[in-house]
């Protein structure tokens, strides 16, 4: 007997699902959060390099975003996230991060706001249960809007050159982490400027009946500035080179952890200024005073590796004779714009200091042997790529 997939068993398609499936030349997909997305279209190595000299752009369709409304939204929102939502105006987008009571990290995610009372809560995971137990007691709506609003990350020095060919004049002028609106078709566009990759970039937010005409308008007007699409691997080189942590890669989100022990709290993943003791109630506050006041456990880390092997789920030791790991690397990368071999890390709290020699136990294959390597490492201070132009306001042109 011949059996037909019911479409409630087959993965989901974003609304450029037709514009990337012809774009991907070497058929690599992912599933994200029940969606199709691709790692790569052509070489991965290309579409990096695509972002950091001309524009790239990447389907964030399948990230998980929730409206909030009603006359309580902003008290809500406040006491759902570490960070003072007070502070954020109209128009604007902030990074924020939720935890538990324990003072764990949930998730993290970008807030807009969109109106008085109006915001867009997008996030990682699913987590619309958790949204609606803390909102017992607002009077709030949330509503689960993944699928009907499409999205794109344009991203790269091109990119607003780009826009402004579509004929999106004054995007120049919106500064880091604004939004604005523009006329498209017989609709509107949203563009906010934001992004993962720690370059110039914008975020284009839009009804998905339109999104085959954004994506043919947008490649149209980039043809001669370098656009093309990217998957999720060039994604993931290019936020490491930024130092964007990752849920579910980075940390585990309190929610999904099993073990005791295994999730982290905003200190411990290098967060704690997104935390305001100054704001009077939020969903971890009192384990997190606590953990302030005696100290972490546990501290996230940038390190350069010495070499040119990425130093991937490695251990961590402090000398190349201890028998004991002092802590184990989450990302790792070999970084090309920054010439650096670069990884993050999760260490005991005492190693974490500026500076910190450590050493990384990497093991890499070539044609069938394993090699063992202990190579140094060095604890440095954020990110190894920073351009002035991804908050240069006007952007530059390019």
């Amino acid at each position: 007997m011949k059996l037909t997939p019911h479409d409630e068993t087959m993965m989901l398609k974003t609304p450029f699902h037709s514009r990337c499936e012809a774009a991907c030349e070497i058929n690599m997909w992912e599933d994200w959060k029940g969606y199709t997305s691709a790692q790569a279209y052509t070489e991965v190595e290309k579409e990096y390099f695509a972002v950091r000299n001309a524009t790239g752009v990447f389907d964030i369709s399948p990230m998980m975003k929730y409206r909030i409304t009603g006359p309580e939204a902003g008290e809500y929102l406040n006491r759902l996230v570490t960070r003072d939502m007070r502070k954020i105006n109209v128009g604007r987008v902030a990074y924020a991060i939720w935890c538990d009571d324990d003072g764990k990290v949930m998730d993290d995610g970008t807030v807009f706001r969109l109106g008085e009372n109006d915001y867009r809560l997008c996030a990682y995971a699913r987590c619309l249960d958790w949204l609606m137990w803390t909102a017992d007691g607002f009077d709030v709506d949330i509503t689960d809007e993944t699928a009907d609003v499409a999205a794109l990350a344009v991203q790269g020095p091109t990119s607003c050159t780009i826009f402004r060919n579509m004929g999106f004049e004054g995007l120049e002028n919106l500064k880091p982490f604004g939004m604005t609106t523009f006329p498209f078709k017989e609709s509107t566009v949203m563009i906010s400027r934001t992004g993962f990759t720690g370059d110039l970039g914008y975020e284009i937010w839009i009804k998905p009946d339109l999104a085959e005409s954004l994506w043919d308008a947008l490649f149209e007007a980039g043809k001669l500035y370098g656009i093309q699409p990217i998957g999720g691997y060039a994604l993931d080189m290019l936020r490491t080179e930024a130092g964007f942590l990752q849920a579910g890669v980075d940390f585990v989100p309190a929610e999904e952890a099993v073990r005791i022990g295994r999730s982290r709290s905003p200190f411990e993943l290098g967060l704690g200024w997104l935390v305001s003791f100054d704001k009077p109630i939020f969903n971890g506050r009192r384990a997190l005073l606590r953990e302030k006041n005696n100290g972490s456990e546990y501290a996230f880390v940038y390190l350069d590796v010495d070499g040119n092997k990425p130093a991937e789920h490695a251990f961590i030791y402090t000398d190349s004779k201890a028998s004991k790991e002092v802590g184990t690397v989450t990302t790792a990368a070999w970084c090309p714009t920054a010439k650096s071999n670069v990884a993050f890390a999760q260490v005991d709290a005492k190693y974490g200091k500026l500076g910190q020699e450590l050493v990384a136990e990497i093991y890499y294959e070539r044609e069938l042997k394993w090699t063992r390597v202990m190579a140094k490492c060095t604890v440095v201070k954020g990110p190894v790529f920073d351009p002035p132009r991804k908050r240069q306001t006007p952007a530059p042109a390019f």
